[in-house]
């Protein structure tokens, strides 16, 4: 029986490796895969999702008002889908998680989403929190803060390095924007902005 799966983790934890290894072990099979990428995140081209270790695949492109139902419901009769992958799944939309328990509940095609958690203050992206209720399996990804513990914050840095708790949720960015840290030291960078909270080191 198919599965609705959220991989979830903070920045820099290996999801997008994990969303390549898992199509490529489905293919390696004689398998088919269809892979989507949020249309937003463009770091790495239009419709690709590449890792930092440099894997990468094509990949479909999904905005706010895809209907991913429809899509994968066509291209399943095309050609018979055994896996959907979705890369940056916070970006989704509680309609659009929606849909995808449909694939799985109807069409029977197992789901697995890779995303962040929460934002830059800790706070559930709106993808993210539709599947946490709906999903079936929840696994954590993952990653280290400087200081040794799981790093399960992000946070949003300036220009200068700085950490900072205002703007837009949405701000595509990598290692030069986002780094993760565990709890501890995410409270303490935005409320004392030192940088030894950021890097573990004076800079």
């Amino acid at each position: 029986m198919a599965q609705l799966y959220f991989y979830y983790s903070a920045m820099n934890a290996g999801k997008s490796t994990s969303l390549l290894q898992s199509s490529y072990n489905y293919q390696e099979r004689g398998m088919h895969t269809l892979i989507f990428t949020a249309e937003i995140d463009d770091r790495y081209g239009k419709g690709r999702v590449a890792s930092r270790i440099g894997l990468s695949s094509s990949a479909a492109l999904f905005n706010k008002n895809t209907d991913l139902l429809n899509e994968i419901d066509i291209a399943h009769i095309a050609q018979p889908l055994d896996c959907i992958l979705l890369d940056e799944s916070q970006f989704l939309t509680r309609e659009q998680v929606k849909q995808l328990t449909y694939v799985t509940d109807h069409l029977d095609i197992p789901v697995l989403c890779y995303g962040l958690r929460t934002d830059f203050r800790g706070e559930l992206f709106e993808g993210s929190t539709y599947l946490l209720a709906w999903a079936d399996k929840l696994v954590e990804l993952k990653t280290v803060c400087h200081c040794g513990r799981k790093a399960n914050m992000v946070l949003r840095l300036d220009a200068q390095g700085q950490p900072f708790h205002d703007g837009a949720q949405v701000v595509i960015g990598g290692n030069e924007t986002y780094i993760s840290v565990c709890r501890k030291h995410y409270w303490q960078a935005i409320e004392q902005g030192c940088q030894h909270a950021i890097f573990g080191r004076s800079v």
